[in-house]
């Protein structure tokens, strides 16, 4: 939302419009039926409560004599904080009382506010069920309103069975005296308006939706049980203002109440007998409570608490002990009690079996610049638009803080846009002390180490997915690291972002974390434990200084960073990244000597030109260097080194691999794609270990094919045939037909072979020696003409978009022997279906029979033919039906004129035979197929169209 448009929005509002404004016009709203109760009971009670100074609204001029309920009325109702309903013999006669009731109800009671019940002279239980005056009256109304369609007497039933399950009073003649029975009501709801609501906050900006949370989960309809509910989260995020917004909602509802504040503070400051001292006295009225020890407190609130309905906020709870102390189970408060805790801590809600717990938010932007505005301009309106700007950075700032939006507005209320900028400059390099004092608790509370991980991760590691994080800093925590991580996530500090698993904090607990270490020594970083800002670094590793416990050294996007200077003093240093510096030019040959350096990346540097020309670092796990589109040699490796298992070159400049990089001994994959090499380089054939190797060649289009060809031939010169090479994908790489012999010789034990964009023209007799491929892809090679060998144990197979291949030239990819007892999967050009098929079809689907509870996969094969003038390539979805039940989708495929496969083939998920609903005898299968021109579903085909047979 545009920061201008939520505040001229937010400025035609005023704070009265919130639930929490708390100003009633009226303590009282009596409903009651004038011609029974007017002069006397109701009568009396209204004098009662008039003569007490409770404001109390009855309709003594008899607003009533229509039938509607009139606008006013309706107003005194809603501005009413408590409602009394006086159930006479003939209240249910009325029409107008029944009307009157349901509004109560909706308007007062669904808004949290108390509705009490008298049931004068009539029994609830002929209120709850209609019967008797109830019964005859509603009778009556049911045959007048027959025709009606708004389901009037409907919602009376409704209300009056609701009224009657509420906690109220009762009197009949005989049971006593009237007058003492009003003066009992009359010092009840004296009790209730006398107490004087908790100042939630300034301008309740945002609690509407909370504090609806929270009371669904307190089930305040549920009167035979004690519920505990626990609300938590960060620092300054408006706790203690829910708990009070709550608080003041509900309290009407309780017979003893408590708002237990600042327990953290006041536990510390005075002990934990003051805080049960506090609790009973104001439960129990202002009598002398005296409590001498934790035990005989315990004691004193379950005894004298375990039949009171009693509400009780426990508000900033940071020791389990605090609890047990005050509320150490639901049992000690009598039934219908709520127990109301707030913490940072969610560990404290865990251990005491609280359940049902509520995490405060942030606001959102929205609410956030309501915040602010209400703070900063105390009209509630900005009317200069040059705020806008400074109003939208203080909202980037606090990132949804209540505490942060109110100190900041405060404290610039009425000053200038440029005062503004400057004190934002300020406050983002320094928290404001408040903030930072609030914020700062969480963190005093925690352990030596857990201080520790809380500082790497909140100079560091903010952003990492949780296992990296978890991996960097076990070396050093060793295998605590789990639990130390715990504890920050129980304390409020960091998050764990379930969508994909990276450790989050709030932005100013970040900022207080980097204050910590900045003050451990302010005018020189050099002496700080941990170190982020790339100008702090550069300038301790030019001054030469001895950082003799660095570990992690991050450098990642940023845009002043040119070069990396000289790093020898870092022999500890374990991860080195500068990922993202788009004006890093040149990093010192010092990098390229770190004997425990296991992480070295600098992808993405694009004017990266000078790199360590050797590099010998024997720990070394990761090296990134894609995307370094300026960077033109790789370094020599004089040493072996071991623990490096792959590398992927994406986008770089580099040209050739030098021979040494043969001493990455224990290479297992390599990727080279998008750089400026023109021909397979024979160092790969010196690889021992390698298993899978990718290459595309896109630089060296318009190279003379031959080049590639003297890689191979190097490779077979210098080196032994390659037994571990099991996938080899060399796309692109203008292979001719002298390829295939050499590849035979050299990748003997290959199963997956990627030829795509290259230029040879046939497929020999020789690739028959390839006995463990299964997979050969050869798409987009335009100058295909003929297939004359098969690998013996070949299942799929791709020659789409081989425009040179001829019907003539796949002959013997259609032998039934090759695709019988197997589970192929072959896609190529071609204008017929072999004749060794039993079944066709000419539509778009085919049928058979088969016995039993098993499909028998390994004895199916399907073929589908693309009429002559239909376009490919397309994509097929395989479907298969069973009894005239569609049970399975195969996967999508990209198919050419002929798609030839097995229902094995095809990874269908077969299950069980009662889910796929096959019978013991014949059952009916049907194989038809979805088709689209692309895979995002965009261009469905109607399959009727495209197949031949």
């Amino acid at each position: 939302m545009p920061l201008q448009s939520s505040i001229s929005s937010f400025s035609t509002h005023s704070s009265s419009s919130s639930s929490f404004g708390y100003a009633w016009e009226y303590d009282v709203f009596i409903s009651f039926r004038g011609e029974d109760t007017r002069y006397c009971f109701t009568g009396n009670l209204y004098k009662a409560l008039f003569d007490k100074g409770v404001h109390t609204f009855i309709d003594d001029e008899e607003l009533q004599r229509g039938h509607e309920i009139t606008p006013s009325l309706l107003k005194a109702i809603e501005e009413s904080r408590i409602a009394i309903i006086v159930l006479s013999p003939n209240y249910a006669s009325s029409s107008f009382c029944l009307d009157e009731l349901v509004h109560i109800l909706h308007c007062i009671k669904g808004n949290d506010r108390l509705v009490l019940p008298v049931f004068y002279e009539v029994d609830p239980s002929d209120v709850r069920h209609q019967r008797n005056s109830f019964g005859e009256a509603i009778a009556k109304h049911e045959k007048r309103y027959k025709y009606d369609m708004s389901n009037k007497v409907d919602k009376w039933k409704q209300a009056l069975q609701q009224v009657a399950n509420l906690s109220g009073y009762h009197f009949k003649h005989g049971d006593g005296y009237e007058h003492k029975f009003i003066r009992n009501i009359v010092k009840d709801i004296s009790r209730k308006i006398r107490r004087v609501p908790l100042s939630v906050v300034l301008f309740p900006v945002g609690l509407d939706y909370r504090v609806s949370k929270v009371i669904s989960l307190l089930k305040i309809d549920s009167s035979d049980q004690v519920h505990m509910v626990g609300i938590h989260g960060v620092g300054g995020i408006g706790k203690t203002s829910l708990a009070c917004a709550v608080y003041d909602l509900i309290a009407d509802h309780f017979d003893g109440l408590c708002f237990l504040a600042n327990v953290r503070e006041n536990s510390k400051r005075h002990g934990l007998v003051y805080l049960q001292n506090i609790l009973l006295s104001e439960i129990l009225g202002k009598e002398e409570i005296k409590i001498v020890s934790v035990q005989q407190g315990t004691s004193q609130i379950q005894r004298r608490l375990c039949q009171k309905k009693v509400l009780l906020i426990l508000d900033d709870l940071d020791d389990h002990k605090q609890l047990q102390a005050t509320a150490g189970k639901p049992g000690w408060f009598g039934p219908g009690s709520r127990v109301i805790i707030t913490t940072r801590d969610t560990h404290l809600l865990k251990y005491h079996g609280v359940e049902n717990t509520h995490e405060v938010e942030g606001l959102n932007e929205a609410e956030s610049s309501q915040l602010l505005v209400k703070h900063a301009f105390k009209n509630g309106y900005v009317s200069n638009p040059s705020y806008a700007d400074v109003l939208t950075r203080t909202i980037t700032y606090a990132s949804g803080l209540p505490l942060a939006l109110e100190a900041i507005g405060s404290h610039l209320c009425k000053k200038k846009v440029e005062e503004w900028e400057s004190a934002l400059n300020k406050f983002e390099r320094h928290l404001d002390n408040n903030i930072h004092e609030i914020l700062r608790v969480s963190f005093d509370a925690l352990g030596k180490e857990e201080h520790s991980v809380f500082l790497d991760i909140a100079c560091c590691f903010k952003g990492y997915e949780l296992k990296e994080v978890t991996d960097l800093l076990q070396a050093h925590y060793g295998s605590c690291m789990k639990y130390h991580i715990g504890v920050l996530v129980e304390k409020s500090l960091i998050k764990i972002n379930l969508y994909n698993l990276s450790v989050t904090m709030h932005s100013l607990i970040e900022n207080m974390g980097k204050e910590i270490v900045v003050k451990e020594s302010p005018e020189m970083p050099g002496k700080r434990s941990r170190l982020w800002f790339s100008e702090d670094i550069i300038k301790v590793l030019q001054d030469n200084l001895m950082l003799i416990t660095l570990k992690v050294l991050n450098f990642d996007y940023s845009n002043s960073l040119k070069e990396i200077p000289d790093v020898s003093n870092l022999q500890t240093l374990e991860e080195f990244s500068f990922e993202g510096c788009s004006n890093l030019v040149s990093i010192h040959s010092s990098v390229g000597f770190l004997p425990k350096l296991k992480i070295l990346n600098a992808e993405r540097c694009p004017k990266l030109r000078s790199f360590p020309p050797a590099i010998n670092l024997a720990s070394l796990e990761e090296l990134h260097l894609s995307g370094c589109s300026s960077l033109e040699n790789f370094p020599e490796i004089p040493e072996e080194m071991e623990n490096l298992k792959g590398i992927i070159l994406i986008g770089t400049g580099i040209k050739e691999l030098p021979c040494s990089f043969c001493n990455l001994s224990r290479l297992q994959h390599l990727t080279l794609k998008a750089n400026e090499m023109y021909r397979i380089l024979s160092v790969i054939g010196m690889m021992p270990r390698l298993y899978a190797c990718d290459i595309e060649l896109e630089g060296n289009k318009g190279r003379v094919s031959g080049e590639q060809e003297e890689g191979l031939h190097g490779i077979l010169t210098h080196s032994l045939p390659s037994s571990d090479m099991i996938h080899l994908y060399l796309k692109n790489s203008n292979l001719s037909d002298d390829f295939f012999p050499l590849a035979v010789a050299w990748f003997p034990n290959v199963s997956r072979l990627d030829l795509r964009g290259n230029n040879f023209t046939v497929l020999p007799e020789c690739i028959q020696q390839f006995h463990f491929l299964l997979g050969l892809n050869v798409e987009d090679c335009e100058h295909l003409r003929e297939i004359r060998g098969i690998p013996p144990n070949l299942e799929e197979f791709s020659a789409l978009n081989c425009k040179s291949l001829s019907q003539r030239g796949t002959s013997v990819l259609l032998n039934q022997q090759v695709h019988q007892g197997r589970s192929t999967h072959f896609v190529m050009p071609g204008g017929r279906i072999p004749r060794w098929f039993e079944g066709r079809s000419s539509g778009a689907s085919i049928s058979f029979w088969f016995r039993g509870t098993e499909i028998p996969c390994k004895f199916l094969c399907f073929a589908i033919l693309l009429k002559d003038d239909f376009p490919s390539p397309l994509i097929v979805t395989p479907i298969v039906t069973i009894n005239g039940n569609q049970d399975r989708r195969g996967p999508r495929t990209s198919m050419d004129q002929l798609f030839m496969f097995s229902l094995e083939k095809e990874d269908f998920y077969w299950g069980h035979a009662e889910t796929l609903h096959l019978e013991r005898g014949w059952n009916h299968a049907k194989l038809s197929y979805d088709a689209y021109k692309d895979y995002e579903d965009y261009g469905m085909v109607p399959s009727e169209s495209i197949a031949k047979e």
